[in-house]
């Protein structure tokens, strides 16, 4: 008979991602979560306190992936650099953005935070102040998790993919280009680049402009 591993951390938080992928964080619980780990719940009490727990180990593990710049370059460089690895890290475990979108997680470790300390950083050096720095933080985030939001729920990505074809053809067809002139226009133009296309050429503009409302 072959020998189980020992349960951890780890391991519960891999199975947990990987459970969430499948049903959703609503999907997520204790008691389905030992049954995919083939253990009794009691026995993941030992390594993980509760679901919000394993969501923010999760949260926890996503941003200690990101990858943080040479503080030597430039803030313009370093924001922009982290900005599209936070994107491509919770791209990779579109659950974990939306646990923190929604408040499931909340992670509150100097692992989980150290890349915000660091954006926070490039933002005060650009010469935002305290009130500046908040709302420049705000934008970012709210391209970040916006875009990852929109890539998974269908105008960012492939729409034919995303709601099938027909669907899709019928929405263009029934749109009214005399009364809707101008969405109209875009949504039978929508630029076939890629939603990481998109966020990074959005990031730039972004960035342009937190350039031009710096105080002086």
């Amino acid at each position: 008979m072959a020998r189980r591993e020992p349960l951890n951390r780890e391991k519960i938080l891999d199975a947990a991602l990987e459970l969430a992928a499948q049903e959703g964080l609503e999907g997520l619980s204790m008691r389905r979560l030992a049954k995919s780990l083939g253990v009794e719940a009691m026995s993941l009490y030992n390594h993980v306190s509760n679901k919000a727990d394993i969501l923010n180990g999760l949260a926890e593990r996503a941003f200690s992936q990101v990858e943080l710049p040479d503080p030597a370059l430039p803030w313009q460089q370093r924001l922009r650099a982290m900005a599209l690895s936070m994107y491509e890290v919770f791209g990779r475990s579109p659950v974990v953005p939306i646990a923190l979108m929604t408040d499931q997680a909340n992670p509150t470790s100097v692992r989980a935070l150290t890349p915000l300390d660091s954006l926070v950083g490039a933002l005060y050096e650009a010469g935002f102040d305290d009130a500046g720095a908040w709302r420049a933080l705000g934008a970012v985030n709210g391209l970040l998790f916006g875009s990852l939001l929109l890539s998974t729920g269908g105008f960012s990505g492939n729409l034919g993919e995303y709601a099938g074809r027909e669907e899709v053809g019928v929405y263009i067809r029934e749109m009214d280009p005399a009364r809707l002139p101008h969405f109209s226009r875009l949504v039978r133009n929508i630029p076939r680049t890629g939603p990481a296309k998109d966020f990074e050429q959005a990031l730039d503009m972004l960035i342009l402009g937190l350039e031009q409302s710096i105080p002086f």
